[in-house]
């Protein structure tokens, strides 16, 4: 897959393709069903249209942390399902105050050269949101190219969206998430060095930050882990804490990832690690002893959890 970080002075190859066009936060299944709709809709390489930084991080820049994925995990997800571009446009005040005429021009046809643009049927893009999709399907008959308008979706207990995820991860009900995701939550980023007390107390993490993300559950998980750079890429079954170590006194949260049997060094590399079952939330122990007794157990928990997937 091809990231492009801009609209303008793209490579003949990177122009001319049928793309799906949102913020795909998560890449939900409701979000697959607009880019499967993209894929059908045309004889053209697959690509998708999404902004960096996400919108509302610019017009609310104080709220909360709500994304369910960073850049990175994003276009992990979007690799995997056979995205051939990615299109990261620059979400500044450029972008924002363009007309919706203007960006169909400027960005769509000028720029990107689309044959067929799909969105859901929510989609609103253009200054102040005032364009929608019903505004797209004219911009697209009036400048020559084609557009589907993909119906939302749901399974009957939950419209398949971000803020229905978020709730579910909130709550720690990871396969309620994994229900409407269509695949495990994941936290994916670099390993850094940490205070290295998981290698004195026999369980030796990998560490990474989770700033800028919306948190689950704080607590204990069991885990898929997969290594994507470095000599030990693989997929590995392991347990993890989410949240500020309340033993060490620690405030800020991150992910601490113990990989069952793995002997390795991992600093440095990229993992994307599964929320696959919450265990328990975070707590105080009396004791080390006590904490090591109850991380053995939640291990052991972790292990059967794991093999039985």
């Amino acid at each position: 897959m091809r990231i492009h970080h801009d609209w303008k002075g793209l490579p003949l190859a990177a122009r001319g393709a049928t793309v799906a066009m949102g913020n795909f936060d998560g890449v939900h299944l409701g979000h697959r069903s607009v880019i499967d709709a993209a894929r059908a809709a045309a004889d053209a390489p697959l690509g998708v249209i999404t902004f960096e930084p996400h919108p509302r991080e610019v017009f609310q820049p104080d709220s909360a942390p709500f994304r369910l994925m960073n850049a990175e995990s994003r276009a992990n997800r979007l690799a995997r399902l056979g995205v051939e571009h990615l299109y990261e446009l620059p979400f500044d005040t450029v972008l924002a105050g363009l007309a919706p005429e203007d960006f169909a021009c400027e960005v769509l046809v000028d720029g990107l050269g689309v044959s067929h643009v799909t969105v859901g049927a929510d989609f609103c893009f253009g200054r102040k949101r005032s364009g929608n999709a019903q505004t797209l399907t004219q911009l697209g008959r009036e400048m020559g190219f084609g557009v589907t308008i993909a119906p939302l979706i749901g399974d009957g207990q939950d419209e398949y969206s971000s803020t229905a995820i978020r709730t579910a991860l909130t709550e720690g009900r990871t396969r309620d998430a994994e229900r409407m995701l269509g695949h495990w939550h994941r936290i994916d980023g670099e390993v850094l060095h940490g205070d290295k007390r998981g290698r004195d107390l026999g369980y030796p993490t990998a560490n990474m930050a989770v700033s800028g993300l919306h948190l689950p559950r704080f607590g204990i998980y069991a885990v898929q882990v997969d290594v994507l750079t470095g000599p030990e890429r693989g997929s590995y079954a392991g347990v993890a804490n989410l949240g500020v170590r309340p033993m060490f006194g620690e405030n800020r949260p991150n992910l601490e990832s113990h990989i069952f049997d793995f002997k390795a060094n991992l600093y440095g590399e990229h993992l994307s690690v599964a929320l696959v079952e919450f265990l328990r939330p975070e707590m105080k122990f009396d004791s080390l002893e006590a904490l090591i007794a109850q991380m053995d157990q939640d291990s052991a928990r972790a292990r059967e959890i794991l093999a039985v997937r």
